[in-house]
């Protein structure tokens, strides 16, 4: 039988783990929501966790079949900064992680792809959202229109992958889902990774694990 110390073990793992009893909203906007949970620590106290809902997102790495990859740059105005990035957007309420990369994919950039291939998903910021990201490797691409939002302004460009590389290791890239896309279209097209999962898993949400439902 594994032991507790086991990392494999689900004990191991059911000590470590929080439970909620309870919670409220903190703040309630247009785009975030937070939460304010009471919750049961592996030692028994209690204690409070706040944190961002997100209803989750997905991100593409369009490939050409010469080997560019298209991109694109936007104001990002809570680091006041134009950044490099690959096209990539929010999950609509009860729309799939597919439907979602090819509606961002086509709005934002005007490209449709033949073959959407997931790659992995990501959680960006652990400590204090629910924030998750879908990645996508697009290939196959076809030319079209773009259709932004409202108030959407961004520029799309093209970039060998290795030149990517060289903006994420010079620091011009610091987008993290960014990052790691470029990192795992590395390992693709080198044929070391191979993705083996038709679909993203099930989002896991705070409290999930045999705790109270969400207030």
């Amino acid at each position: 039988m594994a032991q507790p110390s086991d990392p494999n073990s689900p004990h191991h793992h059911a000590s470590l783990t929080e439970t909620r009893i309870g919670g409220e909203s903190a703040y309630d906007g247009n785009f975030l929501k937070v939460k304010r949970d009471t919750v049961r620590l592996p030692d028994g106290k209690e204690t409070t966790r706040e944190y961002v809902v997100h209803s989750g997102a997905v991100m593409v790495i369009p490939l050409f079949d010469d080997g560019r990859v298209l991109l694109e740059r936007q104001f990002r105005y809570p680091i006041g900064k134009v950044m490099t990035e690959f096209p990539a957007g929010k999950l609509d309420p009860n729309e799939g992680a597919l439907a979602c990369a090819e509606r961002e994919l086509r709005e934002e950039t005007g490209y449709s792809a033949r073959d959407y291939t997931f790659l992995t998903r990501i959680h960006p910021i652990i400590s204090y959202s629910t924030e998750f990201i879908d990645i996508f490797l697009a290939r196959g691409l076809t030319e079209g229109e773009r259709k932004l939002d409202e108030g959407e302004f961004l520029e799309i460009f093209t970039a060998d992958a290795a030149q990517v590389g060289e903006w994420i290791r010079t620091g011009e890239i610091t987008d993290v889902k960014t990052i790691i896309g470029h990192f795992w279209l590395e390992k693709v097209l080198s044929g070391a990774w191979q993705p083996d999962r038709q679909e993203p898993p099930l989002p896991v949400m705070p409290g999930s694990a045999g705790s109270a439902p969400s207030a």
